[in-house]
């Protein structure tokens, strides 16, 4: 099977929810392919997001690009224990955080993003890159 980038728009992903929106930085940024936008939490913690894929994926690399975001907690709904990763990030200072996933067991219809906490008030998401492949599509 060819892999393909699932997380864009333009692949009929969709951001179907998000704790938080500012309306110069909305939740959509994150998918839309434009290394210029984002979404950037309104404060308070955790925030959270959810993608949806139009079809039922395997994950296999996944990465993320933030902002000040300190621990990431990410969710699957497809297994049987829905928590799938929870990572403590590196600050860094002045640049993007930059965290790729080796995804094992990355069979997938919602990815769940949990802000758990930050080095700041707000935090930031600037993309989520999900390479895999497409098992089946949905009904």
């Amino acid at each position: 099977m060819r892999k393909i980038e699932l997380c864009l728009s333009s692949e009929g992903s969709r951001v179907i929810l998000a704790t938080s929106s500012d309306e110069k930085h909305p939740p959509e940024n994150i998918i839309d392919g434009n290394p210029d936008t984002f979404w950037a939490t309104t404060g308070m913690f955790p925030q959270e997001f959810i993608i949806y894929f139009h079809k039922h994926v395997r994950i296999e690399r996944l990465v993320i690009q933030t902002y000040f975001v300190q621990t990431l907690k990410i969710e699957k709904s497809t297994s049987k224990e829905p928590q799938w990763i929870e990572k403590d990030l590196v600050h860094t200072e002045g640049q993007l955080q930059n965290e790729e996933i080796m995804a094992r067991d990355g069979s997938t219809t919602y990815l769940r993003f949990i802000i758990v906490s930050a080095f700041d008030h707000f935090a930031s998401v600037h993309s989520v890159s999900a390479e895999g492949t497409v098992v089946s599509n949905l009904s």
